[in-house]
């Protein structure tokens, strides 16, 4: 007679798969629960604490890595690298959209817990700046000195065409007075003017330099109107011809007459 023979190591094995899979499965739950994410109240999205969050924790000393320059700054150990950041501002001038900071050659994102990932009393970070705000400055810094160099060049003019416009206010009143201008002296500062009008053309502009360019250029194009008007009136003034006239005078019979002698 044959006897079934039962197959416990089967039966064995179906069961340690099972309890694998469920301890795989309780690990990656586990693991889903610790990386859990939450908003705080200002918007940030921090990751998200186990109930013993509430106890107080130690100050730690971050050493910071920034170029050549090295810092050293103190910190919750339980803060974010966003809070980090906003300490590093006051230190580097560095908005905190423009940094970037590397622990364990990874770049930490703003929500993400010191503690958490592994950062101790006198850890090294590296802070970087972005490279996009490196660019963005640059391009600023160019546009200033842009804007810098037009204010320049528009003051050097408006001190040129406030002399110039101081003669053509000695011309008017000259020639208001009734005496005539030379007309050479005229169309010689109608010609200083226009120079001023194309250096004003040449300069590139923008913002409160523009306003003053404009300003400029309607103060020469006023001057060489008025002096277009009084090449005109001045050539109506006629010129004032001065005649002397010499009084002879009779000797008095009354004078000394004088005795010559040999």
């Amino acid at each position: 007679m044959m006897k079934r023979k039962s197959n416990v190591y089967g039966r064995m094995s179906s069961e340690s798969a099972n309890n694998t899979t469920s301890s795989s499965s309780s690990y990656s739950t586990s693991l889903e629960e610790a990386i859990e994410w939450e908003m705080r109240p200002g918007g940030m999205l921090v990751q998200k604490r186990t109930q013993n969050a509430d106890v107080s924790a130690p100050d730690i000393r971050l050493r910071v890595a920034y170029g050549a320059v090295r810092y050293e700054i103190s910190v919750n150990s339980q803060a974010t690298f966003g809070e980090v950041k906003k300490l590093l501002r006051a230190e580097t001038g560095l908005q905190a959209g423009e940094q970037r900071v590397i622990f364990k050659g990874k770049e930490r994102e703003n929500g993400e817990y010191l503690d958490i990932c592994g950062v101790k009393d006198r850890s090294k970070v590296i802070l970087m700046e972005d490279p996009a705000s490196i660019e963005r400055r640059f391009i600023e810094m160019r546009r200033n000195a842009k804007i810098q160099s037009a204010h320049r060049a528009i003051n050097d003019v408006s001190m040129e065409v406030d002399q110039l416009a101081d003669q053509v206010s000695a011309i008017e009143k000259s020639i208001s007075g009734g005496v005539k201008v030379p007309e050479v002296q005229v169309t010689t500062l109608i010609e200083l003017l226009m120079r001023q009008a194309i250096k004003l053309e040449n300069i590139a502009a923008e913002g409160d330099a523009f306003a003053q360019k404009i300003l400029q250029g309607k103060r020469v194009q006023k001057c060489v109107e008025t002096l277009d008007t009084l090449k005109i009136s001045n050539a109506k003034v006629k010129p004032v011809i001065v005649t002397t006239k010499w009084e002879t005078f009779e000797p008095s019979p009354a004078m000394a007459q004088w005795e010559i002698f040999d």
